[in-house]
């Protein structure tokens, strides 16, 4: 929205490429007016769709999509996406030297050069929120609860949502805890008198992920009840809350600056 709007205040035309790099290739590629963009801040999700491309791997693939970018006349692109996308963005600016504008977008907040990612903050917020339904189960039944949150390679969601919902525990990627430790950290809380718990364990988390660490878990702990609750792509969808809308305005505006100043290969 805010690439389209900035574009066509500065009279640039926008084309939008559907379903990502199999989309540039197959040339599924159409003019994008203000109308087109207008009632979808409050979405979540991409009104482009998205798709991941092998073709696009290959330098035949690459050399269809450039031709679709020829045929349209496209002489800059922005691409919003992750480590994927920004890869495929840098090799095929090294290739054809048309100027790529990246914007950070992935719920798992694992790009360098950003503090946030688009979609990051409002992922936190639904986990938050479905912790906090969970934990009034937790604490009305005392039972031990291993929540498991997005992040294959990157524990920000879970460490996020661990602070932001008073989690007992996090469980990261990035960290070993081994179920001894995690054991241990559960009996001394308990002998505080703390009844129930949530541990909140990333997907990737090394261990295990919630169902594999509530097992191990559950037989050093004989005498806690374990629960286990994967929120899954809850995650993914949904309404953005206001500080992604801002970051998406924001980040969609510099990047036509950007373009207008001669930039690529550049990430905002």
């Amino acid at each position: 929205r805010a690439v389209v709007r900035t574009a066509n205040y500065h009279d640039l035309h926008t084309y939008g490429i559907y379903r990502g790099y199999d989309g540039m290739i197959n040339g599924d590629i159409k003019r994008i007016e203000t109308r087109d963009v207008a009632n979808i801040l409050h979405r979540g999700g991409t009104i482009l769709k998205t798709a991941r491309s092998k073709e696009f791997r290959t330098k035949e693939g690459r050399k269809k999509a450039y031709d679709s970018l020829m045929a349209y006349d496209i002489d800059a692109c922005i691409v919003i996406g992750g480590d994927g996308s920004f890869t495929g963005a840098k090799i095929f600016q090294e290739e054809y030297n048309i100027p790529f504008i990246g914007l950070p977008g992935t719920i798992d907040n694992d790009l360098i050069g950003t503090n946030y990612t688009i979609g990051f903050d409002t992922a936190c917020n639904t986990a938050i929120e479905a912790i906090d339904k969970i934990r009034d189960t937790a604490d009305s039944h005392n039972r031990l609860f291993f929540v498991e949150v997005m992040g294959r390679h990157s524990g920000y969601i879970a460490l996020y949502t661990g602070i932001g919902s008073g989690a007992g525990t996090v469980l990261l990627p990035e960290t070993n805890t081994s179920n001894e430790e995690l054991a241990s950290l559960l009996t001394k809380a308990a002998k505080r008198g703390k009844l129930f718990s949530v541990v909140v364990v990333a997907e990737g988390n090394n261990s295990g992920n919630a169902t594999e660490v509530a097992e191990k878990v559950s037989k050093l702990l004989p005498d806690h009840e374990t629960k286990v609750a994967v929120i899954g792509h809850l995650q993914r969808g949904g309404s953005p809350t206001s500080f992604d809308r801002m970051l998406a305005s924001r980040l969609g505006y510099e990047a036509v600056n950007a373009l207008m100043a001669g930039k690529g290969n550049t990430a905002i």
